[in-house]
């Protein structure tokens, strides 16, 4: 049975005939593709849902033009997605993935669709009528990664999905090399962040020395999860391109040193939910992700410094690439803004 394209879609990113014969291979049912609408990610992934005889889907793959490691990210989020199901841990179902480039021009799966918002773009009547509930969502958050790190990677099979040896040991010269390599970026007149070199420092001379490897999302800011409407539960941990095997405890750091609050730049990032407030103290939030794990907090500052650095980095790349004209100029100012709030915090921390 042939089938009709969407007028709205490009075919080159999404032939849906390829697709539906896809599917059927995989033993799902067929019929037109119905109520075709693309969903944002806060990536350049590419994300469609649909409904196909009664059943609704979401298929996730790379930007239509790929990168060099896109299909290798999609496979990678596809393959941890589906050994999380059934661990309880609140993430996309995948339905089926097709590892095979040949056969879209790229990797992609098919999802279960998540009923939920994104903060980032929408903040509902209860939650921003409510602190209370603003304050739950955060710890519900926490309970998130917690659960996550506390699985076992090795039941699941996930062995060789990260390299934890030195994980902790990679992390201040990775990133420190990162840095110096957007000085290619034409007119970056390099990284003028006060505290890089102290903080990295500090960083190194304070290590832990004991920690114990799990599954880590890498990137769990609030904007990377979805709520659920009716309340502060999460509804699933979105957008895993940066989960690895490496040392959870980064997690609870990322979300503490991401937290946002009003009146700093950082909260431009959240809409209504930086602007309002309401979340939960860092000290609730280490307190609470106690209940659900085992894992020794003691550290826990150094977890949060870590993330300061590391994400201020990250965020320096699009300040460096917009004086190369490679992004818009306010985006660049705007996340430098981000990456001087957040070493401003570390430095704090390490005083």
């Amino acid at each position: 049975m042939s089938v009709v394209q969407p007028a709205d879609v490009d075919r080159e990113v999404v032939d849906f005939e390829v697709v539906g014969k896809w599917m059927e291979e995989q033993g799902l049912p067929g019929g037109p593709f119905e109520g075709v609408t693309a969903l944002g990610g806060g990536t350049q992934n590419i994300m469609l849902r649909f409904s196909r005889a009664g059943r609704d889907y979401v298929l996730r793959r790379g930007p239509k033009h790929l990168r060099a490691k896109s299909n290798d990210v999609i496979r990678r989020e596809a393959r941890l997605l589906g050994a999380l199901t059934g661990t309880g841990v609140r993430a996309p179902e995948v339905i089926a993935a097709c590892t095979d480039d040949s056969v879209l021009g790229a990797v992609f799966y098919l999802m279960e669709p998540i009923i939920g918002f994104n903060p980032q773009t929408e903040l509902p009547e209860l939650h921003t009528g409510d602190p209370e509930v603003r304050r739950q969502m955060g710890l519900s958050a926490v309970e998130a990664i917690a659960r996550l790190g506390a699985l076992n990677y090795r039941e699941l099979g996930l062995e060789d999905y990260g390299k934890p040896d030195g994980f902790l040991e990679r992390q201040v010269p990775r990133w420190m090399s990162e840095l110096e390599s957007y000085s290619a970026n034409e007119g970056y007149p390099g990284p003028e962040i006060v505290g890089v070199d102290r903080v990295g420092d500090w960083l190194q001379r304070n290590r832990p020395s004991i920690w114990e490897p799990g599954i880590l999302h890498g990137d769990c800011h609030l904007a990377n999860i979805m709520f659920r409407y009716d309340g502060p539960q999460v509804a699933a941990l979105v957008d895993w391109e940066m989960s690895t095997i490496g040392d959870p405890l980064l997690d609870l750091g990322w979300q503490i040193a991401t937290r946002p609050e009003p009146s700093t730049a950082a909260a431009g990032l959240f809409g209504a939910l930086g602007q309002l407030g309401g979340l939960p103290t860092p000290e609730e939030m280490i307190a609470h992700y106690a209940t659900f794990s085992t894992r020794d907090l003691t550290d826990i500052t150094w977890y949060t410094v870590l993330a300061c650095f590391k994400l201020g980095i990250v965020l320096e790349g699009t300040h460096a690439r917009a004086f190369a004209g490679k992004a818009p100029k306010e985006v660049g100012d705007f996340l430098h803004a981000i990456t001087l709030e957040l070493f401003a915090k570390a430095n704090q921390l390490i005083e």
